[in-house]
């Protein structure tokens, strides 16, 4: 999708999210984001102290799952159906 795709559905979640008095459901909905982003710092820092050792095979996580053996086509599924459950979670805690 590249940068502005996702820069603009992001923008899209976050002010749909405040225009519904609803920004704490962000964190909620947005997990797999997060957890992409947390991967990348770990994995940065991780290598930072260390001296060249990895937590992950490749940051973000998605890669590291590609490397283990998963297809992209799988990644995506997982993520998706993720996404979706958190999306469901988010809606019954309305």
């Amino acid at each position: 999708m590249g940068d502005t795709g996702s820069l603009a559905l992001g923008g899209f979640v976050a002010s749909s999210a405040f225009m519904m008095q609803m920004p704490l459901f962000i964190p909620i909905i947005g997990l797999i984001y997060l957890v992409e982003v947390l991967s990348v710092i770990m994995q940065v820092s991780y290598f930072k102290a260390t001296h060249g050792k990895r937590i992950f095979r490749m940051a973000p996580i998605h890669h590291h799952f590609e490397l283990g053996g998963w297809s992209e086509t799988r990644v995506v599924a997982v993520f998706s159906i993720v996404t979706a459950l958190l999306c469901l979670v988010a809606y019954l805690g309305l």
